[in-house]
């Protein structure tokens, strides 16, 4: 005989249970792509000069996700990052940011993609030498009103980065760590939702560069961001929700523990 919970059976509260967890994976399987690309191509040079620096490359990031390229140097990372950036045009294919195809957009009408959909983040920082902190953090909002609002949340931003004693420094009197962390916060000052991300750890030291994969990690988890980042740190790529590799031009996904 069943034995009965109130007026349901355990067989009904485990049908109740299997259909729950049915509906959530379906979910998760919808979640919306944010970033995707179809058949990428991008080919360099005409005639017998011509270099194919990404060939047919297809991907699909779904908003939330983290995802970490590998590669060897010459095999398309930053090219890619490029054509999904808005930074560069494909030669065949198409890219998609949160529904927009980018590929398709005029030039003088891509930079409100880059500013309003995307952050950037740099190996190198690209902080403005003679700037303060906040005043870096500020810079991709320069043309927007509303100056006094986006000054309150680079201060929120600079705080939440652990800067709150050293937004008015300018990069020389901050450390390779603090840079980086100062280049964060410029990337989320417009509240992007895709965050592009070049080698972030590359010129930092162990301890430090763990430092800003946690808080990247944080900003995915916490704060929904999704990550695309190309890197060699294969801290990085252990910790990533998936990760792709390029050879060559050609995107695939592999195991962690493949050489890259």
């Amino acid at each position: 005989m069943e034995e009965e919970t109130g007026q349901e059976t355990i067989s009904d509260l485990q049908k109740k249970v299997d259909d729950l967890r049915s509906r959530l994976a379906v979910r998760k399987r919808r979640r919306r792509s944010i970033v995707v690309t179809q058949k990428l191509t991008k080919i360099y040079g005409r005639g017998a000069t011509r270099v194919p620096a990404l060939k047919a490359v297809s991907l699909r990031v779904r908003k939330g996700e983290f995802i970490a390229v590998l590669g060897p140097s010459g095999s398309g990372k930053t090219t890619l990052l490029n054509m999904l950036g808005a930074l560069d045009r494909p030669t065949v294919g198409r890219v998609y940011i949160d529904g927009i195809e980018t590929s398709g957009v005029p030039e003088n009408k891509l930079y409100k993609i880059r500013r309003n959909k995307l952050g950037f983040i740099f190996q190198t920082y690209y902080l403005v030498p003679t700037l303060s902190a906040l005043q870096n953090v500020l810079m991709p909002v320069l043309p927007v009103k509303g100056s006094d609002r986006y000054r309150r949340r680079a201060e929120r931003l600079l705080k939440m980065m652990g800067l709150k004693g050293r937004m008015h420094h300018k990069p020389g009197e901050l450390s390779g760590g603090e840079q980086q962390r100062v280049a964060i916060a410029r990337a989320l000052i417009l509240n992007p939702g895709v965050i592009l991300a070049d080698e972030p750890t590359g010129n930092l030291d162990s301890k430090t560069g763990a430092e800003i994969i946690q808080l990247m990690h944080w900003l995915n988890k916490k704060r929904g961001k999704t990550f695309i980042v190309v890197t060699h740190d294969r801290r990085i790529a252990e910790s990533a929700e998936r990760v792709f590799y390029l050879r060559d031009g050609r995107f695939s996904r592999i195991p962690i523990e493949a050489d890259g």
